[in-house]
């Protein structure tokens, strides 16, 4: 599961990238100095797998991963091929959701594309050039929808209304995702792979200053954001690169407490990426490893189980849980056995996020 990193040039995007990936991603004062997108796997942080380490002490840890893709910045006239759009486009498409980055700061010294700073004409700059492209694609599948609907196809024509009506919301300036769907429909969309109607989360990349409490750029996205029914989080990029520089935790820490955080902008980030992805995490903890595993938010006991491996989903038995907060309060497996607190569970089962779980199955 991806996230991409969109914006303009020179918003902060490869900065960013650099930051949660600790990748070496180009990040220089001029459009287009990332021409191919930057792929990174990104650690998800999480307390919980901390304290099950700090019970267990097992031999090795692995945390959650999300990869953070960084897409070279989008230009106005993008979904006509200017400044390498279509190359651009095609890499968002294959991402599964948004990180639209907008800046949010001012810097006399960091050129704008535009010539001036305007955290809303960027986003709607962004927008814009998605939403056409998503024109192109809806044109050309309601077309195709027409054609068959003339036979008198009842799919076909449920399909043409549907397609007409999200191209009415594109038309009218408005992203697919707000496009209000039955299952029907929800499975055509997918098949259109339509670019607006991706989950997106808005990274306002803000000074130093505003690090802690945002600024009025920031406030104008939030309000945007609401009304989309979108996410939106604030940090300062070239803060967070700084602090990654710094040898020792210790040393980190004490810039974060005198900018007033309690933890890098990043880490929100990166947790924000994994919920606008559905993703939760369930865990196994023994003395070899504990580690945590990522599942799509729905997914059952056996298909949990198939993400270790897939002989685990084809022999599923039954599934043995203990809640996180019954182990962390109890302090070991044994304790929750003793207390009643381990549960045995079938097939039907829904994995809740946290659970720690242990599979047994037979091949």
């Amino acid at each position: 599961m991806k996230c991409g990193i969109v914006g303009l040039p020179n918003v902060g995007k490869s900065t960013l990238f650099n930051c949660l990936s600790n990748a070496e991603a180009q990040a220089a004062n001029y459009p287009f100095c990332t021409i191919e997108p930057n792929l990174g796997t990104v650690n998800v942080p999480d307390p919980r797998l901390e304290k099950l380490e700090s019970l267990v002490n097992p031999e090795r840890v692995l945390p959650a991963t999300v990869e953070i893709v960084d897409i070279a910045g989008l230009v106005k006239g993008a979904s006509k091929g200017e400044g390498l759009g279509n190359k651009f486009l095609a890499n968002i498409r294959e991402c599964h959701a948004i990180l639209h980055v907008i800046r949010c700061f001012d810097n006399e010294n960091i050129t704008h594309v535009d010539g001036s700073i305007d955290p809303l004409r960027d986003k709607e700059t962004i927008d814009m050039e998605l939403q056409f492209k998503d024109l192109e694609s809806v044109e050309k599948r309601l077309d195709k929808a027409r054609k068959i609907g003339k036979t008198g196809d009842k799919e076909a024509l449920r399909e043409v209304r549907m397609a007409e009506a999200i191209l009415n919301l594109l038309n009218a300036g408005k992203s697919a995702r707000s496009f209000d769907r039955n299952e029907e429909e929800e499975a055509w969309l997918k098949g259109y792979e339509l670019l607006t109607d991706k989950p997106v989360l808005y990274v306002c990349n803000v000074d130093e200053a505003s690090a802690k409490s945002g600024n009025e750029y920031v406030s104008v996205i939030a309000a945007i954001a609401k009304e989309e029914g979108a996410g939106v989080i604030h940090l300062a990029a070239a803060t967070e690169a700084d602090i990654m520089q710094l040898d020792s935790f210790e040393e980190r820490q004490m810039f974060l407490d005198d900018m007033g955080l309690t933890e890098p902008g990043v880490n929100r980030l990166i947790r924000e990426a994994y919920d606008l992805l559905k993703l939760q995490t369930y865990f196994t903890a023994g003395v070899k490893e504990v580690r945590a595993w990522t599942i799509q938010e729905g997914f059952t006991a056996p298909q949990a189980a198939g993400v270790i491996h897939s002989d685990f989903e084809k022999g599923f038995i039954r599934a043995e849980v203990i809640a996180y907060d019954d182990y962390a309060e109890l302090g070991s497996e044994s304790a929750v056995k003793d207390a009643g607190k381990l549960r045995v569970e079938g097939r039907e089962y829904l994995v809740k996020d946290g659970d720690v779980m242990h599979f047994r199955f037979n091949v």
